[in-house]
């Protein structure tokens, strides 16, 4: 498959639902789009992802986080003992790089990592919208891009399920333009959030 079909240039994916364009998304070395509600499943409350409400009401034009991560590459356990998953603190095996924010907005200097077959946690700028399917703009320099062939400004598609988080900038204009039935289930939730602390 080209890089530039992965990058979304080419007039044939333009042609292309956004499912069907996911659905054939591939990265190299067996890297994948995480699955933040199996994440969540697996860790439990340590891993928070937004509910469902928050993700119905992306928008275009809107930051969220995803994750690219693959099991072709083994843990240096000396790396895994000095690092925690930056999603719930917790043990995982394989570390986790992590970009706070879009560097659209808050750029930072080049950096000099070293590539190591580890995830990587980072911002996409949402371009268009289908449903529960997204296509979006990766908006951080990837350390990883050597070896997922991913990097700064290319487009991927990926599904709600995977969203990580929605950038804290966007907090307000979500909820000023929800819905009451919206606004009953995201206090319902921040209801649960109080519970479990």
């Amino acid at each position: 498959m080209s890089v530039d079909w992965i990058k979304g240039k080419t007039s044939q994916t333009m042609n292309r639902s956004l499912e069907e364009s996911g659905l054939q998304q591939k990265f190299a070395n067996d890297y994948q789009i995480v699955d933040g509600i199996a994440m969540r499943e697996q860790y439990g409350v340590n891993f928070q992802i937004p509910p469902a409400v928050i993700k119905r009401n992306i928008q275009v034009g809107q930051y969220v986080e995803v994750r690219i991560d693959s099991t072709r590459f083994s843990t240096h356990q000396q790396d895994a003992e000095r690092c925690s998953c930056p999603s719930c603190d917790g043990d995982f095996s394989n570390p986790i790089l992590r970009h706070t924010d879009p560097d659209s907005l808050v750029p930072l200097p080049p950096q000099d990592v070293p590539s190591r077959g580890w995830g990587e946690d980072f911002w996409v700028l949402i371009n268009e919208r289908d449903e529960n399917w997204l296509r979006g703009s990766v908006d951080n320099p990837l350390v990883e891009s050597r070896l997922h062939g991913l990097h700064q400004t290319d487009e991927i598609f990926f599904e709600e399920k995977s969203i990580l988080a929605v950038h804290g900038s966007h907090r307000q204009e979500m909820v000023s333009q929800m819905n009451e039935h919206d606004l009953k289930e995201l206090v319902q939730w921040l209801a649960t959030l109080r519970d479990q602390s």
